[in-house]
């Protein structure tokens, strides 16, 4: 039967139905087919954790601390300098020329108070067990001062450079001078040759001991014991030393036994090495021994003081002997036995 007129016959109506279902636009999406999914964070980016209350008031504290903030500012290396600035403010321990020992130096404040005080043609050497970067002008020795080889290596090392110290000195004192009145470089090296045997000499027969080891005109000692490390262990910047350095355990009288022992071995130390006439300098924590540690500096030195310096926190039992000008021919040993 044909069909009307203007109507579509079967077969064109299924191919035009064909053609507009391919040609239509998608406006769903495939239920097979999706977005996929983030990956998760990778662990070395992670976002930082919170600062924990104890932190957080330390960075309170170091921002209204009014020494904090101006060491920051004159470039020093802690607020610790300021400390030594009022000590020698007051009794006047630093003069150009002198030698220096810096038990436990780092961060290096006290050495770059002391290094400027010595000028000109001052020496100062540090020692500590934790590694630091040294002021411009100090001598460092990285190792633990209580053992007795560390000790005779800063021994040796005060003997054997004094020829070359004097000899630079020397030298820089007479640039100003005319040629007549200049030694010959070959004449210097002779005398510093010299300078050299007989301190070998000295270390070789007196074992690090006796008239002839004492030259320090001042011995410095800020030491803490340090924290345990736990890590840090492949870090070898010296910028950016592993952080050990203790203030208190917060148990008082662990900091203050540890504290004596420290000062007993700094004063050991000083017995050996120190001028007559010399100053001595240490940090200790308050608490019952020290009175004994006091009898004993005054023995050993012309006069004795208790600080405290207004740099030092008021809630810290931190305090400082200053012993001023040793005595002659007084060891630790005849302080101790009488």
């Amino acid at each position: 039967m044909p069909s009307p007129r203007g109507a579509l016959s079967p077969s064109l109506r299924q191919t035009l139905t064909l053609s507009s279902c391919t040609s239509r636009p998608q406006h769903h999406l495939s239920p097979f087919l999706s977005f996929p999914k983030p990956p998760p964070p990778s662990p070395l980016y992670q976002l930082p954790s919170r600062p924990s209350s104890s932190n957080s008031r330390w960075k309170a504290r170091q921002s209204s601390d009014v020494f904090a903030r101006t060491a920051k500012v004159q470039g020093l290396k802690s607020r610790a300098a300021f400390k030594l600035l009022e000590i020698d403010s007051r009794y006047h321990i630093f003069k150009p020329r002198q030698t220096v020992v810096d038990l436990g130096y780092a961060p290096g404040s006290w050495s770059q108070v002391a290094v400027e005080r010595i000028k000109p043609h001052g020496r100062i050497v540090g020692i500590d067990l934790i590694p630091a970067q040294p002021p411009k002008g100090v001598s460092t020795i990285q190792g633990n001062f209580l053992s007795r080889g560390v000790q005779d290596v800063v021994k040796r090392f005060l003997v054997e450079g004094r020829g070359k110290h004097e000899a630079k000195a020397l030298e820089e004192e007479t640039d100003s001078q005319g040629e007549e009145e200049r030694p010959s470089y070959i004449e210097m090296e002779r005398q510093a040759a010299k300078e050299e045997e007989a301190a070998e000499g000295v270390v070789a027969e007196g074992d690090g001991k006796g008239k002839d080891m004492r030259l320090v005109d001042v011995v410095l000692s800020d030491m803490s014991e340090p924290w345990p490390q736990t890590h840090g262990f492949s870090v070898n910047s010296l910028s950016n030393p592993y952080r050990r350095m203790m203030n208190t355990s917060g148990i008082p009288f662990k900091d203050h036994a540890g504290s004596m022992d420290l000062c007993r071995a700094a004063l050991s130390f000083a017995s050996d090495t120190l001028k007559t006439g010399g100053h001595f300098v240490c940090k200790f924590y308050q608490g019952a021994e020290d009175k004994a540690f006091e009898n004993l500096l005054k023995k050993m030195f012309a006069k004795v003081h208790r600080e405290k310096p207004e740099s030092s926190r008021s809630e810290s039992r931190e305090a400082f002997f200053v012993a001023l000008r040793r005595k002659a021919n007084v060891t630790l040993e005849d302080a101790e036995s009488k």
